[in-house]
């Protein structure tokens, strides 16, 4: 009876919070309500007092928009979200929006909006917990990672790629239940998803069962079954009914919209609660919870006794800190001889090798292009049965779960990871980057091949456009550092920075080291490169490969008794949080400015101002060596001369 009343309890919250926003989607929730109430009550280990307790059990709600599941659990296991939170469901200001939130909602694990980001971002978790487990031992590091999932989730791409990578890697503590509805927004899913899901998940290596999504004996059977194999993660298909008990049960209907005041009284009847009380809650439904978190309490102070003894705990807790400062301060950043040539992939590397010597939980790899990206650090491998650290991670080609899992690990806490591909494939990794801002994890995001100077792949492989994506995320820093020199500022920069997440990106051709001299207010995001003899009457702005480029067109143009300053902007992001007296004196108001950049031009006029000369490349590339897509593209010293020239005499 106990568990019965606590599901009504659930569905009727989740009814009323709905129907008082006006907004929002009730079904799922009324359908998955036994499921989260077996999960909660009988198997998931929390402490509401300690909600980031590192040894927790991790709960993903992949299925974001059955929030008010997840807001109705936390609240009646005794998290800090009270019955007025669960009112102001989807309100201006509230702890309970739309979509659960990282960091705006306690309990809450991850941000779930977009479908099938959940999905991956436990792989994550589960991982980081088994790479945890092994290097610490089962004493310190011994949790599972749960969630529900729905047939949307599993329609999406990326839990296809991330499901194949948690069967490889084994990842026995990873036990998703699937919210088996056959329902989605335009119908029945018969419409569209009709694969055999279970055959294609075992065929992942992942151990499948079915159950009665509604009957909770059925379900704790599965879920004890599931938490006994240990070599392979776990997907239950759990057969439920949506909006479970509405007059509109099992259709679409309950999908995404109120349910309307009859049809809840209806509802509330059949459920045994007073159909004309809103947001009820019981001692009764509070109680049944109330073993669970004594529970978990119990084995966070049990967790906390071993930790005082343990001879390895100091070392974990420094994981954990994530950027201890005696690591970076001991670190040996490689040096570049000035005035020799290398990409800023390569020096990117080798900066790469001097943090992980130091840094044993940076953590990482690429997606099947290490030898390219500078990630090759010549670390162990880590596999399904080889969780060594340090260790390289193996993605495979499969940029969308790559920087899903990142997320994942960053949440987890204990790793900085980092991720590797080509710039022009960011927008596979697109919404997982946006998640990485929007929750400010610090991931670090590594883009290599930066250009059209990529050359002969052609213009399916020059990013244009791609700068100027990445720079429109908002908490997102964007590096694209001019040299080897400037490729330690930013990696400096983006290690430092615990904000949010960083974008470095480089290039695959060799580049003129400069001084340290010349860069040492790299850190600012911009800065005064290169002066001219006399009174500058331009500013050229450039970052990346195109900086020395600038130089140059400078040397030609003061041939030419046309005295022009030289910027680098490394990171605009950081530029954009200096003073404002910085920025007139790197960038002065009263002076013509120019930007160059092998990319798009549509954001420099920020900048450079209305009057500013933008080039760049507005259309997309050809395939053809780089040299010749300089000359053909008016990338050489020259033709950059000649334009700003043209510019400033049409200007005078």
């Amino acid at each position: 009876m106990s568990h019965a009343h606590a599901v009504s309890i659930i569905r009727g919250l989740a009814m009323d919070a709905v129907q008082k926003a006006k907004s929002g989607h009730p079904g799922m929730p009324m359908g998955t309500a036994d499921m989260a109430a077996v999960l909660w009550s009988s198997f998931l280990r929390f402490d509401p007092e300690a909600p980031t307790w590192p040894d927790r059990d991790r709960f993903v709600l992949s299925a974001g928009h059955g929030s008010m599941l997840l807001y109705s659990m936390l609240h009646l296991t005794g998290y800090d979200v009270s019955l007025d939170d669960l009112k102001a469901f989807r309100q201006w200001g509230s702890r309970t929006p739309g979509h659960p939130e990282y960091g705006h909602t306690v309990g809450v694990e991850t941000t779930t909006g977009p479908l099938g980001q959940g999905f991956a971002t436990g792989v994550g978790m589960a991982l980081a917990e088994k790479l945890l487990r092994h290097r610490f031992g089962k004493d310190l590091v011994d949790h599972h990672t749960w969630g529900i999932v729905s047939d949307g989730d599993l329609m999406e791409g990326i839990s296809a790629e991330a499901a194949s990578l948690a069967g490889h890697l084994k990842l026995g503590r990873l036990i998703y239940m699937w919210d088996d509805n056959h329902i989605s927004i335009e119908g029945d899913t018969e419409l569209a998803f009709t694969e055999d899901v279970p055959a294609r998940m075992r065929a992942y290596g992942w151990h499948v069962q079915k159950v009665d999504g509604h009957d909770p004996d059925a379900i704790a059977r599965a879920l004890e079954a599931a938490r006994k194999v240990h070599d392979k993660p776990s997907l239950i298909a759990c057969r439920t009914t949506i909006g479970k008990g509405s007059s509109i049960e099992g259709t679409a209907k309950t999908h995404g919209a109120p349910l309307g005041e009859e049809d809840i009284r209806g509802v509330k009847t059949r459920l045994g609660l007073d159909p004309d009380a809103h947001f009820v809650t019981t001692e009764a439904a509070y109680a049944h919870f109330h073993e669970a978190r004594e529970r978990g309490q119990a084995a966070h102070a049990a967790w906390n006794a071993r930790m005082e003894a343990h001879p390895q705990a100091q070392e974990l807790r420094q994981w954990l800190d994530r950027r201890p400062e005696e690591w970076l301060s001991a670190l040996d950043w490689p040096e570049f001889e000035p005035g020799t040539s290398i990409a800023t992939r390569k020096s990117s590397q080798a900066i790469l090798e001097a943090m992980v010597a130091r840094m044993p939980n940076l953590l990482g790899g690429s997606a099947d292009l290490a030898g390219s990206n500078g990630t090759s650090l010549g670390l162990p491998s880590i596999g399904p049965d080889t969780m060594e650290l340090p260790g390289t991670l193996h993605f495979g080609v499969r940029e969308h779960a790559m920087a899903a899992i990142s997320n994942g690990l960053s949440l987890h806490g204990g790793f900085l990871p980092y991720c590797a591909t080509f710039l022009i494939f960011h927008d596979y990794m697109r919404p997982a980057v946006r998640l990485s801002a929007l929750m400010k994890q610090p991931v670090q995001y590594i883009y290599t091949h930066d250009s059209i100077f990529l050359g002969e792949d052609g213009p399916t492989h020059q990013p244009i456009e791609t700068l100027w994506a990445l720079r429109s995320i908002p908490g997102l820093r964007v590096w694209r550092p001019a040299d080897a020199t400037e490729s330690i500022a930013a990696w400096q920069g983006a290690v430092a920075w615990e904000q949010g997440p960083s974008a470095v990106v480089l290039t695959r051709q060799g580049l003129p080291v400069l001084t340290k001299q010349q860069t040492a207010n790299a850190h600012r995001g911009a800065y005064i490169l290169s002066e001219p003899d006399t009174a500058p009457e331009a500013v050229i702005i450039a970052t990346g490969s195109e900086v020395s480029l600038a130089l140059q067109a400078q040397e030609l143009l003061a041939a030419a008794s046309l005295p022009v300053r030289v910027v680098s902007a490394p990171c605009l992001e950081v530029f954009s949080e200096q003073p404002a007296s910085w920025q007139d004196t790197v960038l002065p108001p009263s002076l013509p400015t120019i930007s160059v950049e092998a990319g798009a031009t549509q954001g420099w006029y920020r900048w450079i101002g209305r009057d500013g000369l933008a080039i760049g490349i507005d259309h997309f590339g050809a395939s053809a060596p780089a040299e010749v897509l300089a000359e053909q593209f008016g990338f050489t010293p020259e033709a950059v001369a000649d334009r700003i020239r043209e510019h400033l005499s049409v200007r005078a």
